[in-house]
């Protein structure tokens, strides 16, 4: 019977995958359930872990032998599934089906980071009629683009089923590097109340712009400090500094209204190896002892509030692991690379699971419009996976 059903090539697979809108607010299922039913003809185990609401869901695929559980055993491919919004976004083609031009694939994910798990799933079938030594894991996750929200429990999910395998390989968009560091993501949103009055009677009210001015240039000037202390570890080519960013902020009623209510969301990302805590604990330590007790002099009911978005780790460096020699040479590359984005690999890599970094595309056309990946890319990722699974024929 498995003679007769109809395998997908690589690129109908990257089609299939841009036609679904996994747009992070969305249901990543129609995705999911596809991919599992797609696999299981092929009698390949899949297995989904899903959130509390049972809304989304990870996939964790096992192709090859099953092991015991205190084993650490086979490779683990992994990427996301959502992707981020197209919203007011000049996209001159449809998001969601994929073109063709130029040598070059376009649709939202053809980047970040369909084409991996699309490549991945369509390989998928070749792999299960190996003799496999030891086990091929594909990983697909729900909600990494709100803060790797999902990938924790499908993580869980695999050591406590499985086992951990020996390297793990995240296909995020790096033109098929090798990248064994990448910072650690850590947003926050800061909420400040004063006091509203006529802006002709500055005493009588507490102004939360003027206050969260004061806590924006703490930062921007934590952020000189940073850059000037640089990377201590000397592992960052480009980038070798915790960097800050002020991204949003909203706050005021009119011109002539001392504003009571501020807000702005603002992010650091620090190298590897570093204290996370550090500017988040001086943070709350300049809003405590200089920002708030000036407020508190005209409005002591004055508040300052500052809640954690998203945190999460960053990938520490391992230049000499098998899991980049490995990867190293399956990709044909002589030295690894570093990034400042953020990806899940710190995840994995804080499970005691090796983790590297290294899929098709470019991080510069991550989140833009007009994404794509070049065909090149899909060949050199098609050719990377086939080097890196006969090692464990």
């Amino acid at each position: 019977m498995r003679q007769n059903i109809t395998r997908y090539s690589v690129l109908e697979m990257i089609e299939k995958f841009i036609s679904f809108d996994t747009t992070s607010r969305e249901s990543n299922l129609p995705l999911i359930h596809f991919v599992r039913d797609y696999l299981e003809q092929f009698g390949i185990t899949c297995e989904l872990i899903y959130n509390p609401q049972s809304s989304k869901a990870n996939l964790l695929v096992i192709i090859g032998p099953h092991t015991e559980k205190h084993q650490e055993k086979g490779i683990l491919l992994s990427g996301h599934s959502d992707t981020v919004p197209i919203d007011d976004q000049n996209w001159t083609v449809d998001p969601f089906k994929l073109t063709q031009k130029g040598g070059h694939l376009y649709g939202r994910g053809t980047s970040d980071m369909k084409s991996f798990l699309a490549i991945c799933t369509a390989l998928a079938p070749e792999f299960s009629d190996l003799n496999l030594s030891e086990p091929i894991y594909i990983a697909m996750s729900y909600d990494e683009e709100l803060g790797c929200l999902g990938v924790s429990s499908l993580i869980d999910h695999l050591i406590q089923s499985h086992g951990r395998p020996r390297l793990c390989v995240v296909g995020e968009p790096t033109e098929m590097e090798v990248l064994i560091a990448h910072k650690g993501v850590n947003v926050f949103e800061t909420t400040i109340v004063g006091r509203e009055a006529h802006s002709s009677q500055i005493d009588s009210g507490a102004s939360a712009i003027m206050a969260a001015g004061k806590l924006i240039s703490f930062l921007n000037d934590l952020a000189d400090e940073m850059r000037e202390r640089g990377d201590p570890t000397n592992v960052f080519e480009r980038d070798g500094y915790t960097s800050i960013n002020v991204g949003l902020i909203n706050g005021g009623t009119a011109l002539n209204i001392i504003p009571k209510t501020c807000k702005f969301h603002w992010e650091y990302r620090h190298l590897p190896g570093t204290d996370p805590n550090e500017i988040i604990d001086r943070f709350n330590i300049y809003t405590n002892d200089s920002v708030l007790p000036v407020l508190w002099r005209t409005a002591p009911e004055a508040s300052i509030e500052t809640t954690t978005v998203i945190q999460y780790e960053g990938l520490h460096p391992a230049p000499t692991s098998y899991a980049t020699d490995l990867a190293l040479y399956c990709a044909g590359r002589k030295k690894p690379i570093t990034a400042a984005f953020g990806t899940e690999a710190g995840l994995f890599q804080s499970a005691d699971i090796p983790t590297v970094v290294c899929g098709p595309a470019s991080i510069a056309q991550a989140h833009r419009p007009d994404e794509f990946i070049s065909v090149d890319q899909v060949e050199a990722c098609v050719s990377f996976l086939h080097k890196l699974v006969r090692n464990f024929v």
